[in-house]
């Protein structure tokens, strides 16, 4: 009896680390997104249109992934119908925002390399309609592999329930590889057009002077930590290959890796990278501020 008792405590302990951390992140993400539409200034600006939209694709992200983690934890199950859904929800945020950090480059890119043109290519109406295409590109790993496996699932694999976790979708194992193959070639590009950017960038930077030469620095400052924060996101697509390996092996591994692969890949860097950028920002950060600080700094943000 003392044995279980003693399970039970050390699961509830890792349960209360979890929502602990993530009611925390999702807290700080939510002032974050309050910030944003506080002033006009950066709701019709690119770049900051842009970090709302990695904010709220860590939210969904959070939440979602959250819960699976808890009912996973504990062993319970879904309808393989819902499951499915969710799946397709977790795919396509899990590659919105290393996508959305890829654009984000390539407005900086564009902001220091073409200044004359960052007004007509990164206008608040082009932000709209490169979210649109930020979401098609997103969906188009996890539309290959659905299609790839209804071709594949037999009518009654939607109506019974299990625990829901990714690998209940590879019915074969070249449908891994292929998932595999999928991602390293999305990370793959976004690396090359965030090295072609920082090197543009830092061409740029030795030729300036004055202050737009800060300027340029700071923007390559920006470049490096997309970079930084897309090798973050590399880890969190392997995560699901080890633990496809790890659950062959036994269940109670596969949870205890999921559970530090949680913590480790998707957790920290979602909630610890978007605070970073939001508090290096100048003007962002001033905002911040008076909003919590409850209007002292109003002089420093009518300048926005």
């Amino acid at each position: 009896m003392a044995a279980n008792d003693s399970s039970v405590r050390v699961i509830n302990d890792r349960v209360i680390i979890v929502e602990f951390f993530i009611t925390l992140f999702l807290c700080i993400n939510l002032l974050l997104i309050t910030v944003f539409f506080m002033k006009d200034f950066f709701y019709t600006t690119m770049r900051y249109i842009f970090f709302a939209l990695t904010l709220m694709s860590d939210c969904v992200i959070l939440l979602v992934t959250n819960v699976l983690l808890i009912l996973t934890y504990f062993g319970f199950t879904m309808p393989m119908s819902l499951c499915l859904i969710v799946f397709a929800a977790v795919s396509l945020y899990t590659f919105v925002t290393p996508v959305t950090l890829t654009a984000m480059t390539l407005e900086r890119f564009v902001a220091i390399c073409m200044p004359l043109r960052h007004g007509e290519l990164c206008s608040t109406r082009s932000a709209l309609h490169c979210i649109l295409i930020i979401h098609g590109v997103s969906s188009l790993p996890c539309v290959a592999f659905l299609s790839i496996f209804f071709a594949s699932a037999s009518h009654r694999f939607y109506t019974k329930s299990d625990m829901c976790f990714a690998e209940k979708f590879i019915l074969h194992t070249w449908q891994g590889h292929l998932r595999s193959a999928i991602s390293q070639f999305y990370f793959l590009t976004m690396c090359i057009i965030i090295m072609f950017s920082y090197f543009k960038i830092m061409k740029v930077a030795r030729a300036a002077s004055g202050q737009n030469r800060k300027s340029t620095w700071k923007g390559l400052r920006t470049v490096v930590l997309h970079g930084f924060q897309l090798f973050l996101c590399l880890f969190q697509l392997w995560c699901p290959f080890i633990e496809a390996a790890v659950l062959q092996i036994n269940l109670m591994l596969y949870i205890n890796v999921r559970y530090f692969n949680y913590i480790m890949f998707i957790l920290s860097p979602r909630c610890l990278s978007p605070l970073i950028y939001g508090l290096r920002d100048e003007k962002f950060s001033v905002a911040l501020r008076s909003f919590v600080l409850c209007g002292l700094y109003k002089k420093q943000l009518s300048k926005l």
